[in-house]
């Protein structure tokens, strides 16, 4: 018989299981990443706020992104990295402190869609409709932008996760390598039909909003590139409008790839590794991959680097 422990305050990771030669390079691998992606978020936001030549809606809207993969690693990395270097035994965590990480994974991963959703809309004004942009992508828009972005996620994480703690635990073991509303849920001996069933409506709404939302806008733009003669409007909308979709498509993948394998517990140490891959993988290359196409954000980069080297010689 199963031997159940109700409402334990303590609780179990199950964790990766890595063996004893790979533990330490697969550390070592997922510390440098987490490293690179804070000291290149970090840098983002701190060159966009102190450069006033980047205090554009576009730039303010990304500093969103990279705030979200900020927040979504820092809660997440630390932990698994701590759990990687101990037995499995001594994986312990705090049932608040497990929320509060489930919070902050699902508000990273529903950010990701709500923010590009919005700077979405901010490339569809400037192509579509660049002569109005100044006046409709106002600061005060973009701090509406912004607080849409933010409170929607909040309120749609905050009501799957109230269903959650409604519940009764009998068991104790979280079975992923860091905590989600699945992994709580799951821990319960109780009738969780209406999670599955918010849950498959929390993930239905966001995807066919953000997925419309983008087919739409990129139809609009694509429709306003033909009609125009402009060779400067097309290459700037191919230029801004790649990368955003490039970003899009690295989160929307990595996404799906996670939820389908949720339905193979087969494929269960798969699914850790992708969960992992879910933060780390667009937290890492978005930053690469916006101030690659940025010439502002190189031009800016390019200024600060030759200032140092010249100010030494005077």
């Amino acid at each position: 018989m199963e031997n159940y422990t109700y409402n334990s305050l303590i609780l179990q990771m199950e964790g990766l299981k890595i063996t004893k030669t790979s533990k330490y390079p697969v550390f070592f691998f997922l510390l440098l990443t987490y490293v690179f992606i804070l000291s290149a978020n970090v840098g983002i936001v701190v060159l966009i706020w102190t450069e006033r030549s980047l205090h554009q809606p576009m730039y303010l809207l990304f500093c969103n992104l990279s705030i979200n993969d900020i927040m979504g690693n820092s809660l997440l990395v630390p932990r698994v990295l701590a759990d990687i270097l101990v037995p499995p035994s001594e994986r312990l965590i705090h049932y608040y402190e497990c929320l509060m990480q489930a919070f902050t994974t699902h508000m990273f991963g529903t950010n990701a869609h709500t923010v590009l959703m919005i700077m979405a809309f901010d490339r569809y004004v400037a192509i579509c409709d660049p002569l109005r942009y100044t006046n409709v992508m106002t600061d005060r828009m973009v701090i509406k932008l912004t607080v849409y972005a933010w409170g929607s996620a909040f309120v749609l994480v905050a009501i799957l996760l109230g269903l959650t703690i409604r519940l009764n635990r009998c068991r104790t073991l979280i079975m992923n390598p860091y905590c989600d509303n699945p992994s709580l849920f799951k821990l319960s001996c109780e009738n969780v039909f209406i999670n599955n069933a918010y849950g498959l409506i929390f993930t239905v709404i966001l995807l066919s909003a953000s997925i419309s939302s983008i087919i739409l806008t990129y139809c609009k733009i694509t429709a306003a590139c033909v009609t125009s003669k402009s060779r400067s409007l097309n290459s700037k909308a191919l230029r801004t409008c790649s990368t955003h979709l490039c970003l899009y498509m690295i989160m929307l993948i990595s996404g799906m790839i996670l939820i389908m394998l949720h339905r193979f517990p087969e494929y269960s140490e798969y699914r850790k590794i992708s969960a992992i891959l879910f933060n780390v993988v667009p937290g890492s290359l978005n930053p690469i991959i916006y101030g690659l196409q940025s010439q502002e954000i190189n031009k800016c980069l390019v200024n600060i680097f030759h200032f140092k080297r010249v100010k030494p010689s005077l």
